[in-house]
């Protein structure tokens, strides 16, 4: 449906809008008596009846009206005495109007033809350009077979067979804990402190986290410290003074 096909039921016409235009552009109804918000009523009642906005119908029934108030407009401006603001004569603007119609039929007929050659192609769509100079000159010997039947069924055998399982023999399950490392680490608290390079001296990486866990464990309990001069210095811990492990207050079991 298009806007020309809108029916209309006006106080001066009853009709399609497209007999409507007809009838403006012969004169034979005054447009100055023609009420275009009634038009504009009537395509948003249309709009409401349907549901629906068709962007390709509201374009063309703006570019419409947009025309018919243009034109009415010179008209109104034309019965004044002095007018300097109108630059076409209401003849020009009639044939301005009838030009602008012509156009948005030619345009909605263009995206007619487009939509149906799109959907005739959907699927299937490909660029037409010339191929690059490297592939259009082929010869002979290039073109002929690269492998062998019996190497591309070898090949394709290989991908059926299942693959060797995959050795985990050089991954290590790590098995130090942070209580091991509370007990290593108290008791080079008790010979009078250390670096943190002799308490994971070595170590594995796994053994090396661990053990810096349990110092930060140490230091949350209040009986461990450390200090670092620098970054990437040295680290040394000493234990808290007046404070004992758990293990050696007396009383502990």
């Amino acid at each position: 449906m298009i806007a020309a096909d809108i029916e209309l039921d006006l106080e001066l016409f009853t009709g399609p809008f497209d007999l409507l235009l007809t009838l403006i552009l012969r004169e034979e109804v005054d447009l100055l008596e023609l009420q275009l918000a009634e038009i504009v009523v009537s395509y948003i009642d249309l709009l409401e009846a349907r549901g629906e906005l068709d962007l390709e119908m509201a374009t063309e029934f703006i570019v419409l009206i947009a025309a018919l108030l243009e034109l009415k407009s010179r008209l109104m401006l034309s019965a004044g005495e002095d007018d300097e603001l109108g630059d076409l004569e209401p003849g020009e603007a009639a044939e301005e109007l009838l030009a602008r119609m012509l156009d948005a039929r030619r345009y909605r007929q263009a995206s007619e033809y487009l939509a149906d050659l799109l959907g005739s192609q959907r699927g299937h769509y490909y660029r037409e350009a010339p191929l690059p100079s490297f592939v259009s000159r082929v010869t002979l010997e290039r073109a002929e077979k690269v492998y062998a039947a019996s190497q591309l069924g070898e090949a394709i055998g290989g991908l059926l067979r299942t693959p060797p399982q995959i050795s985990l023999a050089h991954l290590r399950v790590s098995t130090v804990t942070v209580p091991a490392r509370l007990a290593h680490l108290r008791t080079l608290l008790l010979r009078g402190g250390c670096s943190f390079d002799d308490a994971v001296a070595g170590a594995d990486r796994m053994t090396i986290a661990v053990t810096l866990f349990a110092l930060l464990e140490l230091y949350k309990q209040g009986e461990a410290t450390w200090q670092q001069a620098a970054p990437f210095a040295p680290i040394t811990i000493s234990a808290v003074a007046d404070q004992q492990p758990p293990y050696l207050v007396e009383g502990a079991a």
